[in-house]
C-alpha cells in the first residue's frame, strides 16, 4: 500500500515538473495554481517573474467555509466552483483579466475542473 502511495506522489511530482517547465505567470497574466487535498482545495494567483503570490482562496477561508456547510450535500466539486468564482472576483479587484491555469500535476477533472470553470464564470479568461 505504501509503495502505491509513493508511486502516485512521484508520478504527480513528475507531471508537475513537466507542466511548470511550460507555464510561467507574469504580472499581467499570473498563474492560477490549484492544489487539492482529500478534504480541501486551494487556489492562488502567482506572479512568477517577481516570485510573489498575488492572492489566494481556499475552502478554509471563513466566508467559503460557511458556504460549504450551507451547501447541504452539494459536495466538494461545488465548493471548487465557488472557490473559482471567488478567485476571479479577487482578480477583478486587482485588475487582472487573464490568467494561465496550472493544474499542479492533478488530472483536469472533478474539483480541479470546477475551479477553472468557476473562474471563467467569474470573468477570468484562462
Amino acid at each position: 500500500m505504501a509503495n502505491k502511495q509513493k508511486l502516485k506522489a512521484k508520478s504527480r511530482a513528475r507531471r508537475k515538473l513537466r507542466i511548470s517547465g511550460k507555464i510561467r505567470g507574469t504580472a499581467e497574466r499570473p498563474r492560477l495554481t490549484v492544489y487539492r487535498s482529500l478534504k480541501h482545495i486551494y487556489a492562488q494567483l502567482v506572479d512568477d517573474s517577481s516570485g510573489k503570490t498575488l492572492t489566494g482562496v481556499s475552502s478554509l477561508s471563513p466566508d467559503l467555509k460557511a458556504l460549504g456547510k450551507e451547501s447541504n450535500g452539494k459536495g466538494k466539486t461545488e465548493l471548487g466552483r465557488l472557490i473559482g468564482k471567488e478567485i476571479a472576483e479577487k482578480a477583478q479587484k486587482l485588475k487582472i483579466k487573464n490568467a494561465v491555469f496550472d493544474r499542479n500535476g492533478f488530472i483536469y477533472h472533478g474539483r480541479v475542473k470546477a475551479v477553472a470553470e468557476g473562474a471563467r464564470e467569474g470573468g477570468l479568461k484562462i
